[in-house]
């Protein structure tokens, strides 16, 4: 099985694959390393942000603002 996937690779040289693999036994690798540095991924913004934005979510007020989307009851 040869398979591309996208990873970092740290201040330090530690790897960091962007996504999950299934390996049952060691595989070798090849590192290509890119002149950029990295993006965020859309997911992993979103889970930075999470946090933070829990704050504001998670407001009577906000609830209140929504409330006309949630089912009658």
């Amino acid at each position: 099985m040869t398979r591309t996937l996208e990873a970092v690779i740290e201040q330090g040289g530690t790897v960091r694959l962007l996504e999950p693999i299934n390996i049952t036994v060691a595989r070798r690798a090849l590192v290509t390393v890119l002149d950029e540095e990295p993006s965020l991924a859309a997911d992993e913004c979103a889970r930075l942000s999470e946090a933070t934005l829990a704050g504001d979510w998670n407001r009577p007020e906000e609830d209140a603002a929504w409330s006309h989307l949630l089912p009658a009851r």
